[in-house]
């Protein structure tokens, strides 16, 4: 677009060259390149005498040159540009005030209509450069350039963070992108590669998602996890609890409106629009102090310092954190420096590793499954067998396949729901056989003569064989190999805790409960086809009356399974 005189003056007494036209919204504002306004200005240096408010002519100093190629323009002798008049320039440099003061240029290549910059660990809250008439004005579909524009990288004689800038376009609905320019802009057009393709698995109203914040739930920290079922945790920078009715797509979607362009989300205690996620470890030693979830760190000083957030530590205590994850905010990252928490503990850098980035920062979706981004964890129990969950030790793993089995139609406070293995159509009372008798003490186990099944679930109730022949209902907290842990009970030979002498019959009962709602279920994970015993009787105890009893069986696949028991009233 050609230099309009018109909208520009130069002011002889100050040096001052000022963008007087429309503004961007406004009838017609014009944008001119570096080059364009360049010889503009030598046009009006040129000429015999100045015209109107553009003090300036042959007896005036020289205002500006060009410096070695069309995209570098240096301001000479005073003159000077401000920041307002920077918005209407593109495809340049300008470097002023004996180069105390650089605007540098930047160019996008890609579809992206809205774009944002991170400067010095915050948003520039201008962003002029999204305005339509401007991108009309110096977009170039034959490149694919979607923005031309000028950053100032330097002021008061001292570049801002080292020049370094990173763009990002996270419009609600699209795949989001971003792009560092991490050794500082040059003179002259610094590139941003910034798309905005349509995200087929971000197809929700952004104001829906908004109201899932309440069944999506991120434990932001330090967490273990064990995400295989390998009996061996692993650990991660948070954990998602993901409940009813939520789905994994779901959280991918409110991870995306958490980071989305003007989001008013926190992350970690920092503003969803700036939030990247993990960008390094750093491996810590001699340390003091307590460290702060999520609090700002400081380290070194002049071309060594740097700002980072403090995703995780593996422990808080500063003098046993051996490993902490952190986003770079501003500077560089550590190397063998002291890093200060904004709560006063401290820990010497070692080996410091970058890590990749995703967006959003919970990883990819595949609409049912979640590819997760580095250390970004899920309860075992809402992850499943086709989810890849990284943990931060770097290593991908597949979590077992966590399936639900649902009883539907039961009428909470009424009936009573009882759900078991299945033998030769009927219910297996002896599924697996007593090897430590249980007399007269306080026990905490109830040992079996062979492994318990892999697909019990990890906790819930089980119903043992007492001397006198009653099945007694007994919670478990957990189990491996061939033990059930319990409560600490005192078989004593009275009531429910009577002894009982091996080898007495037990078997897993998936549930075992009055309803407390319309659906009771249980989670296992799955390993084969498992035919189940499902038994609805009435309790006796909302009054609704008596029913017939119900007793069927259903399959547990590893899809789940549910049933709906038959209920009629006994007449």
């Amino acid at each position: 677009m050609a230099f309009v005189p018109g909208d520009w003056s130069i002011t002889r007494s100050t040096g001052n060259i000022r963008y007087i036209g429309d503004l961007h919204a406004g009838t017609a504002p014009s944008y001119t390149t570096g080059i364009e306004f360049h010889r503009a200005l030598m046009d009006f240096a040129d000429a015999a005498s100045d015209v109107g408010d553009d003090e300036l002519a042959i007896i005036d100093n020289v205002p500006s040159q060009r410096g070695g190629v069309d995209t570098n323009i240096t301001l000479l002798n005073g003159y000077n540009i401000d920041d307002t008049s920077a918005e209407y320039l593109y495809d340049t440099s300008i470097t002023q005030s004996g180069g105390a003061e650089i605007y540098d240029g930047i160019q996008v290549f890609g579809n992206a209509t809205s774009i944002q910059i991170i400067q010095n660990g915050a948003l520039l809250a201008n962003d002029f450069w999204n305005e339509a008439k401007m991108i009309a004005a110096v977009s170039d579909a034959a490149s694919s350039t979607s923005h031309r524009f000028l950053v100032k990288v330097r002021t008061g004689g001292a570049d801002i963070d080292g020049r370094r800038l990173i763009g990002t376009q996270r419009v609600y609905g699209t795949v989001y992108t971003e792009f560092v320019i991490g050794g500082g802009t040059n003179r002259g057009n610094n590139v941003l590669a910034l798309t905005a393709n349509s995200d087929l698995n971000n197809g929700t109203a952004s104001g829906t998602v908004a109201a899932f914040s309440a069944t999506l739930v991120n434990s932001e920290g330090y967490s273990n996890i064990d995400i295989d079922a390998n009996g061996a945790d692993e650990f991660y920078y948070g954990a998602w609890d993901i409940s009813s009715p939520r789905t994994k797509n779901d959280l991918y979607e409110f991870t995306k409106y958490q980071q989305r362009e003007g989001t008013a989300e926190t992350i970690y205690g920092m503003n969803g629009d700036l939030f990247r996620g993990i960008t390094h470890s750093v491996a810590l030693s001699g340390g003091a102090g307590t460290w702060v979830q999520s609090e700002t760190l400081s380290w070194g000083t002049g071309g060594t310092a740097g700002t980072g957030r403090l995703l995780a530590v593996d422990n808080l205590a500063g003098a046993s954190a051996t490993i902490m994850y952190i986003q770079l905010l501003t500077g560089v990252q550590p190397n063998a420096n002291l890093i200060t928490g904004a709560g006063a503990a401290t820990g010497t850098a070692g080996t410091v590793t970058s890590r990749l980035l995703s967006l959003p920062y919970l990883g990819a979706s595949t609409g049912s499954a979640i590819i997760g981004a580095f250390g970004v964890g899920l309860l075992a129990a809402d992850a499943g067998v086709n989810d890849l969950i990284t943990a931060l030790d770097g290593v991908s793993r597949n979590p077992p396949n966590n399936v639900i089995f649902n009883v539907n139609g039961i009428v909470s406070g009424e009936d009573y729901v009882l759900v078991g293995p299945e033998a030769a159509g009927v219910l297996d009372t002896a599924q697996l056989t007593l090897l430590t008798s249980l007399v007269g003490a306080a026990e905490t186990a109830i040992v079996c003569t062979s492994a318990i099944p892999v697909d019990t679930p990890a906790s819930g109730t089980l119903r043992l064989q007492n001397d006198e022949g009653r099945y007694v209902k007994i919670p478990y907290t957990s189990y491996t190999g061939s033990t059930f842990t319990i409560a600490s009970r005192a078989f004593n030979g009275t009531g429910d805790n009577d002894s009982a002498t091996n080898p007495r019959s037990l078997f897993v009962t998936y549930i075992d409960k009055l309803a407390a709602a319309t659906t009771e279920s249980f989670t296992t994970v799955f390993n084969a086809n498992r035919t189940l015993v499902v038994r609805r009787r009435y309790g006796g105890v909302a009054g609704g009356g008596p029913t017939v009893p119900a007793e069927s069986t259903a399959v547990l696949t590893s899809a789940g399974g549910s049933v709906i028991p038959a209920r009629a009233p006994d007449a």
